[in-house]
């Protein structure tokens, strides 16, 4: 069945069951250049989120570093108290504590906890030990040290980000719409829909992007102080849920195929006009006695 112009117009904007349907219909290349504006304002709230919330929290801890300290032989040589606070807000917290003792824990909802022979990211799932370089690494741990680096690779580690952010999610998408392809595929045909494997793909990929707005969203109003940690993660559940739910809506927002359509092609039906019976041949038709 081929597209209809109206379908192709709708094939814009993935916020309704019927225009995330007519990507199936859609160039590829169209699906590919909206996809990538949707990872260039997730990227925007990731960055965003990091300059209000975790960078001031680091640039203060920095600028509280006494004047010598550094990681050498895989250890951390501290000049100042243990346990104390560095920095902290609501959403980080950046603490020393050389052994670990767990007397300071901060409210926030990351901790870095600065230790002797390790860090410790604690959240609320637990916390995730990260070992310092080994013997041949050197890094300065100290004001003087960090303080120019940090001032000079503030904007490129966001650029970095922002780019990684929108790699990541153009190859999370392809690879999440190959995964629910094929599901889509099978409920189009026993729902006689116009489906086939690459319209099942681009309808997949644009189904996701209204999941991926509620999530860039979600990041938004967490950084707003909006929504707390754990309203997040419910957002995170929700943007899956949502993109399945648009895909179930859009193939059913897809064309019905005709019962001769589906047949077309299929090698266990027989021909329409069978040839006829060996009895009914001209000459046993002029024979009145057979």
């Amino acid at each position: 069945m081929a597209a209809t112009p109206d379908l192709q117009r709708r094939a814009w904007q993935p916020l309704t069951p019927r225009g995330v349907a007519a990507f199936a219909d859609a160039p590829w290349r169209r699906l590919l250049v909206v996809q990538f504006v949707f990872a260039i304002l997730a990227a925007a709230a990731i960055v965003w989120f990091l300059s209000v919330a975790w960078f001031p929290v680091v640039t203060t801890a920095i600028r509280r570093l006494p004047d010598r300290g550094e990681i050498r032989a895989g250890a951390l040589n501290w000049m100042g108290d243990s346990p104390q606070s560095l920095a902290e807000n609501h959403f980080l917290a950046l603490t020393v504590d050389l052994n670990h003792s767990g007397s300071l824990r901060s409210p926030s909802h990351v901790q870095v906890e600065i230790g002797r022979r390790e860090a410790r990211i604690i959240s609320l799932f637990g916390y995730v030990p990260v070992r310092y370089p080994d013997d041949r690494w050197i890094v300065a741990f100290n004001r003087q040290g960090l303080e120019p680096w940090w001032g000079a690779w503030r904007p490129p580690i966001l650029w970095l980000t922002a780019m990684a952010v929108i790699a990541g999610l153009m190859i999370v998408w392809a690879t999440l719409a190959s995964l629910y392809a094929l599901p889509i595929w099978l409920a189009g045909f026993f729902a006689n829909r116009d489906l086939n494997a690459l319209k099942s793909w681009k309808l997949a990929g644009a189904a996701l992007m209204p999941g991926a707005l509620l999530m860039t969203i979600g990041i938004f109003f967490y950084g707003a102080g909006v929504l707390d940690v754990v309203q997040l993660l419910a957002v995170t559940v929700a943007h899956y849920a949502v993109g399945w739910g648009y895909a179930i809506a859009a193939i059913f927002s897809r064309p019905k195929v005709s019962a001769p359509e589906l047949l077309k092609g299929n090698p266990f039906t027989g021909p329409s006009n069978p040839p006829a019976a060996a009895s009914e041949t001209p000459d046993a038709k002029k024979n009145p006695f057979s």
